[in-house]
């Protein structure tokens, strides 16, 4: 991948949910990691704005997404994602497992960084799809060890996962 804008969209888009998934954590974690939460939230939210920024500064260069077929493939895994996500989330409540939402949705979030492999031909997306399907499976098995809710585990997981991607994003992007 030798795409600027991408770069800059990736600190953009991996950091603003970082921000989210550190705030979902939030859920029911213990008490004494809560201050911690809330910075990690701050500092991915300050990656994704430098993200936002230098992707607005950026526009003009080109992008992955700027093919047809590439933005095709992009939207078909985003919304396969949204769809599966949701339906998951919705079954889970329904059948009273609310708790195994935030693993779901982080594993479904995993699964479809693997198609974004090809759009962006960025090999590093299979890592990050196997860390977050990594995150959705560990927080199922930590969280009763630690009596914290199932969101916590996955939201920090995911969060510093995220994190790490949008930081690498920036450093992609000056590298260039």
């Amino acid at each position: 991948m030798d795409y600027i804008r991408d770069y800059a969209m990736y600190a953009s888009v991996f950091g603003m949910f970082s921000f989210a998934w550190f705030g979902w954590a939030l859920e029911n974690p213990r008490a004494s990691w809560r201050i911690y939460l809330g910075i990690a939230s701050g500092i991915a939210l300050l990656v994704c704005l430098t993200g936002v920024y230098l992707s607005v500064k950026n526009w003009d260069a080109p992008s992955a997404l700027n093919e047809a077929s590439s933005f095709r493939d992009y939207l078909i895994s985003f919304y396969a994602e949204f769809v599966l996500s949701g339906a998951g989330a919705f079954v889970l409540i329904r059948l009273k497992r609310k708790a195994y939402v935030a693993p779901w949705i982080a594993f479904i979030v995993g699964i479809h960084f693997i198609s974004l492999k090809s759009v962006f031909d960025d090999p590093s997306l299979w890592l990050l799809a196997a860390l977050m399907v990594t995150v959705s499976i560990v927080a199922v098995i930590v969280s009763p060890k630690l009596q914290v809710a199932n969101s916590a585990i996955t939201g920090i997981g995911a969060g510093t996962v995220l994190f790490g991607f949008a930081l690498l994003g920036l450093i992609r992007f000056i590298a260039v």
